[in-house]
């Protein structure tokens, strides 16, 4: 049902018929406004007063349950959890209705699957059947969860779906279809899954959040066709991306384009194990657009720091994505990395032919420090039969590896690139126009994947 729904509203917004359609916000206005607050009311109710014992043993589910649901039908408020730990199974959210933990309330996740039901979910950019989070709300507004308490998952439950538990394991807090959240001044420890998987959401601030998530596919905050978006100075380290924007896979979601739009990330500090420190894709089959990082550090990644992706068969687009005055050091890879050619799993049913293959325009990275860093730029991952049409390279100092590598680039702009410690050429090209290439080597081409054929039948959602 919440897929039949979800896919309806997509096709009236795509229509042009959606009349709630808010319009873009420009990358050099202000950022996104903090939702107003969650509850028109003072009503405040404590979850020991439902009969919680936050002994750590007992499971608290049903009594914070009612106490969240009384709070919503009483017209809104706040749900205290008072010190203490509480193990649970899923908890819903609902609209007009805060949680609040106190600094020494810990939510501790249950380990058992059934503790978690059933329902659609977003997983690598396709809806499936999936465990529902541990924290989750659906079709609802102006609700969240501000700290400073900890809400930290079971790790029996992490990583990837598997014979014994084939479904997807749950997230830790996961909004499906909601507006106007907020998560703020609390910490998330969690493994092998993501911690923060807003999807198809509106109006979501994210504030002063601390994340811990170890080992495999342990993202931090994951994006999921959301608008309006602001994360800030927010304290992450994960196994893998520490944010990752994403908007679905394949004809499913290039069908619905529910973009992922208007999104501020800023002041954070991120570190990733195994993958990017900010990851953009590879499921973009919706579109990305307009997003700004500013005044960010990034301590390490095993790749790069800045890493957007996708391939032909997703379609949609990538486009105004400005990153300014940041800090990179211990990057393995690199600090940025362009990959539109083989990112991702490809999905059964792709986007075929020249529309699979994403349109990428107008990047900028400017005021950028290095140091103990890989590769500066390695911006070779592009289709010639779509180039990148707008790079900027502006003031980038310090110390890496190797230099700037691009391919397929129109209007490429390379500016005040102060950086010491590379072997090799500073920057080598391969059809690249533009300015700042003087004294650039030529490079090989990339190597291109085999074209995406059309089905026999045409795709209809299923």
């Amino acid at each position: 049902m919440i897929h039949r729904d979800l896919a309806r509203r997509s096709f009236l917004k795509s229509a042009g018929c959606s009349l709630l359609a808010a319009p873009l916000v420009n990358l050099s206005a202000a950022p996104p406004q903090q939702p107003a607050p969650p509850s028109p009311s003072n009503l405040a109710l404590n979850v020991r007063e439902f009969g919680a014992a936050g002994d750590g043993l007992t499971k608290d589910t049903a009594a914070i349950q009612q106490a969240i649901d009384r709070c919503w039908v009483l017209g809104g408020g706040e749900v205290l959890v008072p010190a203490g730990n509480y193990l649970t199974g899923a908890l819903a959210l609902k609209s007009n209705t805060l949680l609040r933990l106190d600094k020494d309330a810990v939510i501790l996740g249950s380990p058992e699957f059934a503790d978690y039901p059933i329902s659609q979910v977003r997983w690598e950019g396709k809806w499936i059947q999936g465990r529902i989070a541990l924290i989750y709300a659906i079709d609802a507004g102006h609700t969240g969860i501000v700290g400073p308490g900890r809400i930290v998952g079971n790790p029996a439950l992490g990583g990837r779906p598997n014979a014994q538990n084939p479904l997807r394991h749950p997230a830790l807090i996961e909004p499906i279809n909601c507006h106007d959240l907020r998560f703020e001044d609390f910490s998330t420890d969690y493994r092998l899954m993501w911690c923060l998987h807003p999807t198809y959401c509106e109006n979501v601030v994210i504030r002063n959040l601390t994340i811990r998530s170890t080992g495999g596919n342990g993202d931090g905050i994951d994006i999921d066709s959301c608008r309006h978006v602001r994360i800030d100075t927010c304290d992450i380290s994960t196994g893998d991306d520490c944010i990752s924007l994403k908007s679905g896979r394949g004809m499913e979601g290039y069908t619905l384009l529910r973009t992922t739009e208007d999104v501020l990330i800023t002041n954070c500090t991120m570190a990733d194990s195994i993958f990017a420190c900010i990851g953009i894709g590879s499921e973009t089959s919706g579109g990305i657009r307009n997003v700004r990082i500013e005044h960010c550090k990034f301590t390490h990644a095993r790749t790069f720091a800045i890493y957007i992706k996708s391939r032909p068969g997703r379609g949609a687009f990538i486009e105004d994505i400005v990153a300014d005055d940041l800090d990179a050091s211990d990057m393995n890879g690199g600090f940025l990395r362009f990959n539109i050619l083989a990112s991702g799993i490809q999905d059964a049913e792709p986007v075929p032919g020249d529309e699979g293959i994403p349109t990428i325009k107008n990047f900028k990275f400017s005021n950028i420090r290095l140091q103990d860093c890989g590769i500066l730029a390695d911006g070779t991952g592009i289709h010639p039969d779509k180039p990148l049409d707008g790079l900027a390279l502006v003031n980038v100092t310090g110390t890496c590896a190797k230099g700037i590598s691009l391919a397929n680039i129109k209007n490429a702009e390379v500016r005040n690139i102060q950086v010491t410690g590379y072997t090799g050429p500073l920057i080598g090209i391969n059809n690249v126009s533009g300015t700042g290439l003087e004294g650039a080597v030529q490079i090989d081409p990339p190597k291109l994947p085999e074209p995406i054929q059309a089905p026999v039948k045409p795709y209809q959602l299923h």
